[in-house]
């Protein structure tokens, strides 16, 4: 097969003014960050070194150095901020703004696109897995590392046993779901199974399933996925945590005579509590977020749509711009305040 150098052209002045683009702005900010901020540093340093000589320490220099380092700082924090508008503020405004609009985008339709939303039953149910998903995925996960960590927490083999447990939090979701996807793999009855979970049906003397296409069981399902993925996050923050408990605490505890499941609860589960709370609100946010496993294994089929592969759906595959971005928008929404709420526990924690 032949490349036709005349036939791609266009396309290939485009990728090239593209390139240009890139490598002008790109180049620019590098050249800001690296020569606005060395003349400010030369000018203070000159203007500090005159002061000493002079030895002027009136108010009119200090407050002409605060005005130079306000200018410098502002240079300083220009290139982030303006990366910050280009890609966060604007395409945020862009979006709500074409929410409100028909499906080309061309069209004023106010909130109807909102009301489709909560309306039809096919964006309900989506609506009902993406609350499945939060609810579940953040509780198992949690509970699975954290039943985890406290269960290796000083074993022999700790380090191999949480290497495990780890291990699947280093593999993509995608990765992720084309593993179980095999595992969920269904064949009839009169064909050798493929699947891991339908021979173990079969060995039991059960019928093959088809785990991915029943719902409503057919979203729990994938939630293992997730859940798989995110368990080894959970166990490793946790037992950074446990580790940190004071070892006088401990004792003092076990001098008083408690067992093991009163050390849990009254010792362990308070002094991780900081812990627990950053761990649940970055898997919720994660969650809210998920789209890889359910477009890899289901493509949002058989009632198993959430937010974010419904947002998809309507934007790219049937061109309904406005009902993508109003989805857009609501999970803009739901994360925003998880994510103030984790700023802030970060926040007091450093505090």
């Amino acid at each position: 097969m032949k490349f036709d150098v005349a036939a791609a052209g266009e396309k290939l002045l485009i990728l090239g003014w593209g390139l240009l683009a890139f490598v002008v702005v790109v180049g620019g900010l590098l050249f800001l960050l690296d020569t606005v901020p060395n003349w400010f540093a030369r000018r203070a340093e000159r203007r500090l070194t005159a002061a000493a000589q002079a030895q002027d320490s009136t108010a009119r220099a200090r407050r002409r150095s605060r005005r130079s380092e306000a200018v410098f700082a502002f240079f300083l924090l220009l290139p982030a901020v303006l990366l910050l508008f280009i890609g966060l503020v604007v395409p945020t405004i862009r979006t709500v703004v074409l929410s409100l609009m028909d499906g080309s985008g061309q069209r004023w339709v106010g909130l109807d696109n909102y009301a489709w939303m909560f309306s039809q039953d096919e964006s309900l149910i989506v609506l009902r897995n993406t609350l499945i998903w939060v609810i579940l995925v953040p509780l198992l996960a949690t509970s699975v590392g954290l039943i985890y960590a406290v269960l290796v927490d000083r074993s022999r083999f700790e380090s191999f046993a949480k290497a495990l447990i780890f291990m699947p939090t280093a593999i993509s979701f995608v990765g992720a779901g084309i593993i179980w996807k095999f595992v969920y793999a269904y064949r009839s009855a009169e064909q050798d199974q493929i699947g891991l979970l339908n021979q173990l049906v079969v060995w039991a003397g059960g019928e093959p399933q088809q785990w991915l296409q029943n719902p409503p069981l057919n979203t729990f399902f994938l939630i293992i996925v997730m859940v798989w993925i995110q368990a080894g996050f959970a166990m490793v923050v946790l037992s950074a945590a446990i580790k940190a408990i004071p070892a006088e605490i401990i004792e003092a505890a076990r001098l008083d005579g408690v067992n093991a499941w009163q050390m849990f609860w009254r010792i362990t589960l308070p002094s991780i509590r900081p812990a627990l709370v950053v761990v649940v609100v970055t898997i919720s946010i994660a969650t809210l977020k998920l789209f890889d496993i359910v477009r890899t294994m289901t493509n949002g089929n058989f009632e198993t749509n959430v937010i974010a592969t419904e947002m998809y759906n309507q934007a790219f595959r049937y061109g309904q711009v406005g009902r993508g971005s109003a989805l857009a928008v609501v999970l803009f929404i739901l994360v925003i305040p998880l994510v103030i709420y984790q700023i802030r526990n970060l926040r007091r924690q450093g505090a």
